[in-house]
């Protein structure tokens, strides 16, 4: 059950030189920590939010889109410092996958973090998405 939006946290955060900037709002503190190839190289730390409950103050200009694959996520990182602090995932493509890592002054280890073994993504999604 998700809490009303008035018990729901808000956090800001953004890439390493400001540029891209984002506000979200989450429910609780849950990550989750995935092993594959392009999540284990950029560190991500995966916090899904819903897309109404993300809001990009700044930014839309300095962003740049990777894919790969499938094409289906869309890796996005802040073209002057290279930082990936949100992106849309494959497994939830109609929302948006903050990166921990780039939340102002919040401890990501405050967050409870399940692992993902991405390496055989193929494999595993179905538990992910029945979480």
């Amino acid at each position: 059950m998700t809490s009303p939006s008035s018990e729901r946290e808000v956090v800001e955060g953004g890439c390493h030189c400001g540029a891209v900037r984002f506000r979200a709002k989450i429910s609780k503190r849950e990550a989750t920590r995935c092993n594959c190839s392009i999540c284990t190289k950029k560190g991500f730390l995966h916090l899904i939010v819903p897309e109404n409950d993300f809001e990009l103050l700044q930014g839309t200009d300095a962003i740049t889109t990777y894919t790969f694959g499938t094409h289906t996520a869309k890796h996005h990182f802040c073209q002057t410092c290279g930082i990936h602090s949100f992106y849309r995932p494959r497994s939830h493509p109609d929302q948006v996958d903050i990166n921990v890592y780039c939340l102002d002054g919040i401890d990501p280890s405050s967050f409870d973090v399940t692992l993902f073994d991405g390496k055989d993504w193929e494999g595993n999604i179905d538990g992910l998405l029945n979480r």
